[in-house]
């Protein structure tokens, strides 16, 4: 193994000479601290390195070592739970914070491991070999690594540490702890068709805009609209049975914000904590630039290791325009030619791998699993025609776009209706109508539609006033309006509304409906729209605080109520 020598440092970029025969994506070790750093260029005898840590005191003429890997997650039982950095080194152990060098896998902690198979049985890739009991739900399962097949020839049963190598196949040793390079996509048999929608709890999701598990979803939007809490109640409140939140680039007080809530919060599906099922990568914008870059690649890696395992993931980046900042600045340092407003000419290239990693598959060992990718989008100045918010558009099936003037009315989440879309909403009918819901596309379809008019005629009611407008329109108006009060806005900070289940959102839209129908039959019928729009709608849009998330009987009854008062109206 030959060393080379520091000949620049420039921040994160190191140029080394005289290091011999490296590859690219080969990790390095820079300095007399052995910084990591990971070869991204090879020119003429020169290797360009980007370095994952803060590169003060790096001089040149410093030894510079191969190691002779790519960059690797260590995957295993101990990252439930857990807050780790962007190159998945657990804080909790980490020395003074932005001194070189990051902590490790407690070496002291044992697992108990039991075998779901036995010596002698023969295996392939993806199979299980066992569960580790203390960990879960959910069930975190001992997989056959990609590549291996064979016979059982030891199997461990029992308390076991931290290194201990569980079972041997075809003379291989298999470990709790496993690598794998965070650029390479995990294997599996093949996408799955048939998926279903991923749950979130937020009504103006799960109604407008669903997600399928295995899908993408982009959120644009500027300053202050909302994006975190938002992605935070997805984090919450989804029926995932893993998460993994990657805090790129945010401000350290919202992620110890996060991370606070997560531990604190009753997870409603298993009864322990939230924290349990939750993996936190936090690379905030005061740690080291470039690994800001590899934290999306390490958190997508480990979902693609519970999802090999049969769970459903979600990765939350929050955010990808910080990541895309990383590559600018670190392409502007190496003087590559700028593309658009700066960023590298493979952006593109880079965003579209990314979210190609999203999707519903077929594991190796033959169960389902999905990792599903919602990546926040902060256009400076909220210009959504900057290159990362549009270039994410192309590769996304969802776009969550929040508005600032609705986050300014208080109308929250600040989901726009008329600047969304979900390419799955087709999808998410088709399985709806097999689970025994044939009306959700006409469901959906009805308050898109509503929302439509409402907002055109909202822009006529600007210019002449809502007295000018025919009857029927005015009550098109107070149709959007009720839709906006009583479904689409939600509390995140009420217990009763911040969760809400399908049948929940199912009562709230059917009642309003029901409600704007008998508006515009009372109209039809020759009450004057003046009378329609002085009744009091207070307890329509009260009901989805009022009522509790898992009661959806009482939601409808309340909305029933309303619309027999409504009905005594007629002449």
């Amino acid at each position: 193994m030959s060393a080379g020598r520091v000949r620049r440092v420039a921040g994160p970029l190191v140029e080394v000479d005289g290091l011999g025969p490296v590859a690219m994506s080969e990790l390095v070790a820079l300095g007399p601290a052995g910084l990591p750093g990971e070869v991204v260029a090879v020119r003429d005898g020169v290797v360009t390195v980007q370095a994952y840590e803060y590169t003060g005191g790096l001089a040149p003429g410093g030894p510079v070592l191969p190691r002779g890997t790519p960059l690797v997650a260590h995957l295993g039982p101990g990252l439930l739970g857990n807050v780790f950095d962007g190159l998945l080194r657990p804080l909790s152990t980490a020395p003074t914070f932005l001194v070189a060098g990051a902590g490790q896998p407690e070496a002291t902690r044992t697992w108990q491991f039991e075998p779901r198979t036995a010596v002698g049985d023969h295996v392939a890739a993806g199979d299980v070999l066992g569960v580790v009991r203390d960990v879960g739900p959910p069930e975190y399962r001992v997989l056959v690594p990609p590549g291996i097949a064979g016979a059982v020839q030891e199997l461990a049963e029992g308390e076991q540490p931290q290194d201990a190598v569980i079972a041997k196949v075809d003379e291989t040793p298999v470990g709790l702890w496993t690598d794998w390079p965070v650029r390479r996509p995990r294997p599996h048999r093949g996408r799955r068709e048939e998926v279903g929608p991923l749950h979130t709890g937020q009504r103006v999701l799960d109604v407008l805009f669903p997600v399928a598990r295995g899908s993408t979803a982009g959120v644009p939007g500027g300053f202050g609209t909302g994006k975190t809490v938002l992605l935070q109640q997805v984090a919450k409140w989804c029926d995932a049975d893993v998460i993994v939140y990657v805090g790129c680039g945010e401000r350290g007080n919202e992620m110890a914000e996060i991370v606070a809530e997560l531990f604190a919060l009753d997870d409603p599906r298993t009864g322990g904590r939230l924290a349990d099922r939750t993996v936190v990568i936090a690379n905030t914008s005061n740690m080291p630039m470039m690994a800001r870059e590899a934290s999306i690649y390490t958190g997508v890696t480990v979902a693609e290791h519970f999802r090999d395992m049969g769970h459903d993931v979600v990765v939350i980046a929050d955010s990808t325009s910080r990541w895309a900042e990383a590559l600018r600045e670190f392409a502007s340092r190496t003087g590559a030619l700028p593309a658009e407003e700066g960023y590298p000419a493979d952006l593109a290239s880079a965003l579209a791998a990314f979210y190609e990693r999203a999707g519903a598959v077929d594991a190796l060992g033959g169960s389902a699993g999905s990792v599903t990718i919602l990546g926040a989008v902060s256009p400076p100045g909220g210009d959504v025609t900057e290159p990362v918010t549009v270039h994410t558009e192309r590769f996304v099936r969802c776009r969550w776009a929040l508005d600032r003037d609705l986050a300014y009315a208080r109308h929250y989440p600040a989901v726009s209706w008329s600047e969304s879309f979900s390419r799955d909403a087709e999808l998410v009918a088709r399985h709806q109508e097999r689970s025994g819901d044939p009306g959700w596309s006409r469901r959906r379809a009805r308050v898109v539609d509503l929302l439509a008019e409402s907002d055109r005629l909202a822009e006529f009611a600007e210019l002449v006033g809502v007295g000018a407008l025919p009857e029927r329109e005015r009550v098109v108006l107070l149709g959007g309006r009720l839709l906006r009060e009583a479904v689409l806005q939600q509390n995140a900070l009420s217990t009763s509304d911040s969760f809400c289940p399908p049948e929940k959102a199912v009562a709230l839209v059917e009642g309003v409906l029901a409600v704007a129908d008998e508006c515009q039959h009372l109209v039809g019928a020759g009450v004057a729209a003046e009378s329609v729009e002085e009744f009091d709608f207070t307890p329509l849009a009260r009901v989805r605080e009022e009522v509790g998330p898992h009661d959806a009987a009482e939601a409808e009854r309340r909305c029933g109520a309303v619309l027999a008062q409504l009905q005594e109206l007629a002449p």
